[in-house]
């Protein structure tokens, strides 16, 4: 059976990690010291579990993390230093911190180190996720011993409903937009200010003013969709905040 550490101190490790080209040493001390910090191990950077879900939620989902006083999100993964640091630019999630545990040193003192060589991939970390208050592990979700990749407990969402019940998760926005539009960045300044995390779709490499038009019924740009709904645009989106705004009032 998987250990659960729920109650107890992280492991003491020096993760080797890349950035800006070159090499730092990051501690455990560094990561969760004074710190509420939210982590979430997976088996392997690119995998698709992994990219298509779990690591791109916990980054939509960080703001409100934040709000409910998290002063940081970590992806681990028993990878090396530059597979992660690739990974982190192929995904552009800002939002999370990223640490390789490269030898699985931290993946194994916290006894969560398997054996995934059925599927070629030697030591692997066991998917989870935990919640870090000042080093020592307050909840731990633990993936059920299961055939293949389970994925059920460890997701954004469940660590959310644990932090705050009522809280409500933002939904998901997506914003059509052209290189040197000046009514773009002003759209994009209104989300920023509104805490939106968005996904942006530039003209251009394939998407056309047709596209914008087949999807929303009109050929300018910005165009804003949160949760499925056309908002319109930027002045439209001023006016949905400005109303979100005063029913908050």
């Amino acid at each position: 059976m998987l250990p659960n550490s729920e109650g107890k101190r992280v492991p003491q490790v020096t993760f080797r990690t890349r950035e800006d080209g070159q090499w730092k040493d990051v501690t455990t001390d560094q990561l969760f010291k004074g710190r509420n910090v939210i982590v979430f191990a997976l088996p392997g950077a690119y995998t698709p579990t992994c990219s298509s879900t779990h690591l791109p939620r916990y980054n939509e989902l960080a703001a409100t993390f934040r709000k409910l006083g998290i002063d940081d999100i970590v992806c681990l993964s028993v990878n090396d230093a530059f597979v992660m640091s690739e990974w982190q630019k192929d995904q552009n999630a800002p939002n999370i911190t990223f640490i390789p545990d490269g030898n699985g040193e931290f993946s194994e003192k916290i006894g969560l180190l398997v054996d995934k060589t059925s599927l070629g991939f030697g030591k692997r970390s066991w998917r989870y996720s935990m919640l870090v208050r000042d080093g020592v592990i307050e909840k731990q979700f633990l993936e059920p011993e299961k055939e293949g990749d389970p994925f059920e407990v460890s997701d954004a969402d469940t660590m959310l409903r644990y932090l705050a019940p009522r809280e409500r998760a933002p939904e998901p926005a997506v914003i059509f937009t052209k290189p040197g539009c000046p009514f773009c960045a002003k759209a994009k300044k209104t989300l920023a200010d509104n805490g939106v995390v968005y996904e942006e779709v530039s003209l251009g490499k394939g998407i056309t003013s047709s596209t914008v038009r087949a999807v929303s019924g009109k050929s300018t740009v910005p165009q804003l969709f949160i949760g499925g709904k056309l908002i319109g645009d930027s002045g439209q989106i001023e006016q949905h905040f400005s109303n979100q705004q005063r029913k908050a009032a």
